[in-house]
């Protein structure tokens, strides 16, 4: 398997972290949607990360679609099998992954766009919802922690701490890690995982 992508994308190191965690062997591909833009397109025309070149050469793309595949090779689990433990996993997980699209959404608006280009009631409805993620997230991980990730990390446990630190590094003036203390302190402790620290964002 190829997994191309960089891993400053919290979708691509997602996925990237999981796959450690199944025990999955596979090669990384760190080639960008911008600066190599061409090379990627020579692997996935969409050129869309994460991509994953299965086995058999099949692409797949979309990080929630890779790793439903690459449960299926694993003897090991990342979801809980069912019931309220299930559900809860994918709730957190959801929020997870709203958080890093509106997160992604702000640096694409701000960095990318040329100022004077720049929409700022959008700007602001996209801050909106990505502080309405995060404050679920905050209180769901402050009224029910996780377990420790060495103990048990699952997809939700994963996406939280792959978020966490993408929103950190790039819309920190906005998600401030003193209004999120549990979300910090479970993201700081996955961080000192193997599979974390294989897969460094920067």
């Amino acid at each position: 398997m190829q997994l191309v992508g960089m891993l400053d994308s919290p979708y691509v190191r997602r996925v990237a972290v999981s796959l450690r965690l199944l025990e999955l062997l596979f090669e990384h591909l760190p080639l960008s949607v911008f600066s190599t833009f061409e090379a990627f397109g020579r692997i996935n025309p969409v050129v869309k990360a994460p991509t994953l070149v299965a086995d058999d050469g099949t692409v797949l793309m979309d990080s929630g679609l890779i790793l439903q595949w690459a449960g299926t090779l694993s003897r090991h689990r990342l979801q809980p099998l069912g019931g309220p433990a299930l559900l809860r996993d994918l709730r957190l997980t959801g929020l997870a992954l709203a958080a890093c699209e509106k997160a992604v959404q702000r640096v694409y608006e701000q960095n990318l766009r040329p100022a004077e280009k720049q929409h700022a009631p959008w700007i602001d409805r996209v801050s909106g919802q990505l502080l309405a993620a995060c404050g679920q997230l905050e209180a769901e991980l402050a009224r029910t922690p996780l377990p420790a990730p060495e103990q048990a990390i699952t997809d939700a446990g994963v996406t939280i701490a792959v978020a966490w630190d993408f929103m950190q590094s790039m819309v920190a003036d906005t998600v401030l890690a003193a209004d999120h203390p549990a979300l910090a302190a479970y993201a700081k402790q996955a961080e000192r995982l193997p599979a974390f620290l294989a897969c460094p964002a920067r």
